[in-house]
């Protein structure tokens, strides 16, 4: 690895083999100041495989194979336990996204700009709903799990602080982005500039294709992980209007008895017929 390097790109990979090359490949290899892992989690296919093969032709990737599944618990352990060492910029990639050319030279520039932002976000490029989802990270400093930034000095500030991740957490952007605004206080110190929206850097991502079954599968298990995510939410909004982010539990499976009870599935379609499945599935792992 680069030891002088003072970018981290870490890419968090499930079962990604038809899309890692692209994603690696998209990325700037081999740069001279940058260090790059790829923190497989749980994988039954050739993620691990296939990303081995192109860290082999490179000096500055290293490749982790985790036994576990879940990317909150996996963003823990590439944090607290396998990173080396400290780095004053960190880019964050799902193992499906697909990065655009000069993406994080774009977000590094902004982490080292004079407000100094505690977090920088990439923005969707494909899809339909592209434009509606940058104008609304525009106005509301949002984060796609897909492609941010943290300055290496606010996650060392939460490292110090034994600030984790809960293990069951559905998407770390949405409590990674809270954090950010709050500087790891509570929803009184809620600042949006401390994200910024990095209007040159991008992500293209797979589109469904609605002609094939598998396509199908995929997005009604992500419709109840959307739901699952809603309600997760609200759990965590109670939290960061408290104690804020170090009263975050271990599991937020482990706060469901008291939480649950308060949760109805919204009236709209098709949010309540997903929200009654992942209801059921959030009480049945709280053993409710």
């Amino acid at each position: 690895m680069a030891e002088q390097a003072e970018i981290c790109i870490g890419i968090l990979a499930h079962n990604e083999e038809s899309r890692i090359a692209k994603c690696m490949n998209s990325l700037p290899l081999g740069g001279p100041n940058i260090a790059i892992y790829v923190i497989v989690n749980g994988a039954t296919d050739r993620t691990a495989t296939i990303a081995r093969n192109i860290a082999a032709q490179h000096h500055n990737i290293a490749v982790h194979n985790l036994p576990e599944g879940g990317k909150s618990r996996s963003w823990n352990r590439f944090i607290f336990d396998l990173l080396p060492r400290p780095y004053r910029y960190h880019i964050f990639v799902d193992g499906d996204a697909e990065i655009q050319p000069g993406s994080v030279d774009a977000m590094v520039d902004r982490l080292k700009a004079a407000d100094k932002p505690n977090a920088v976000s990439g923005m969707p490029v494909n899809g339909r709903k592209a434009a509606l989802y940058q104008q609304g990270m525009r106005a509301e400093h949002g984060m796609f799990g897909d492609l941010y930034g943290l300055s290496g000095a606010f996650l060392e500030r939460m490292k110090a602080a034994g600030i984790r991740l809960p293990l069951d957490l559905v998407g770390d952007d949405g409590l990674i982005c809270a954090m950010a605004k709050t500087d790891l206080g509570n929803e009184d110190d809620w600042q949006d500039r401390r994200v910024a929206v990095c209007e040159g850097a991008g992500f293209l991502c797979e589109p469904v294709n609605w002609l094939y079954p598998a396509s199908w599968r995929l997005q009604y298990r992500r419709m109840i992980n959307y739901s699952v995510r809603h309600f997760q939410n609200a759990i965590l909004a109670n939290i960061m209007r408290g104690a804020g982010p170090a009263a975050l539990p271990v599991t937020l499976a482990s706060l469901y008895a008291a939480e649950l009870p308060r949760c109805q599935p919204r009236m709209s379609l098709p949010e309540f017929w997903f929200d009654r499945i992942a209801l059921k599935r959030m009480a049945k792992t709280a053993g409710l």
